[in-house]
């Protein structure tokens, strides 16, 4: 079935209000497939001046993280309402580098995307095996298991993208070939079908995050299960633009 593609550019903690400025104003003066539902996700301090400046209608943006409960007593997490608040139709949850590093655990992401959901958020769910994963032939059981808990709490999934991110091609200039990505793809749907039914699986986009650029983003665009991609550092330069065109 048709899916709308979905491009997010995930700055991480990166850039300057001159530098986001730049990316906003090469976004704005460009000529985007208008068929591409495009998200960019700026550090925290300049979500509302990204949402003010935007012009591009198919042109949204998205927190980076988001706090499981409405508000209270916890330093320096953010909330779904304030999120909101600044216009932010949308949120990364679930990304390997809160995972990793944060030591996030599978349940905890999944509680964090049933609070947003539930308050009215779009959740970009991240997803993804590390390199020793990989090599032990645990790709599929590492996403299934990530998907599990997150099935555990939330049936209703059409404002969920799904963002497969094999953490071996995050930052590192790897990234998987196309037929990797659909095959990991494929398989993504065929178990959220088993859990969600097929109907609400051929809906729900999956998106491929690791390494994108300008120069490999058109090579998966004959992919079937490859609905989009989430950028990172391609993301803060113009070649942002060749991804978001890539199937064009």
């Amino acid at each position: 079935m048709s899916r709308t593609f979905f491009v997010g550019g995930n700055f991480k903690m990166n850039g300057s209000l001159e530098s986001i400025k730049t990316i906003v104003d090469n976004l704005n003066n460009a000529q985007l497939d208008p068929k591409v539902e495009v998200v960019i996700s700026p550090p925290a301090p300049y979500l509302l001046w990204a949402k003010e400046h935007l012009k591009a209608p198919t042109v949204s943006v998205a927190a980076q993280n988001a706090f499981n409960k409405a508000s209270g007593a916890f330093t320096g997490e953010i909330s779904v309402e304030q999120i909101k608040d600044v216009g932010s139709k949308w949120v990364i949850l679930g990304h390997s580098e809160r995972r990793t590093i944060i030591k996030e655990s599978d349940e905890f992401i999944a509680d964090k995307t049933k609070f947003a959901l539930d308050h009215g958020l779009g959740v970009i769910l991240c997803i993804g095996e590390t390199l020793e994963e990989r090599n032990a032939d645990e790709t599929i059981n590492v996403v299934n298991r990530q998907i599990d808990a997150v099935v555990e709490k939330v049936k209703d999934w059409s404002n969920i993208v799904v963002a497969y991110e094999p953490v071996w091609a995050i930052g590192t200039g790897l990234a998987a070939t196309p037929d990797d990505a659909q095959n990991v793809h494929k398989k993504i749907r065929e178990h959220l079908a088993e859990k969600l039914g097929q109907e609400a699986a051929d809906k729900i986009r999956i998106i491929y995050g690791g390494s994108a650029n300008g120069k490999n983003a058109p090579t998966f665009k004959d992919k079937p299960d490859v609905d989009g991609f989430l950028v990172g550092g391609a993301s803060l330069k113009p070649e942002f633009v060749d991804i978001i065109n890539s199937r064009q």
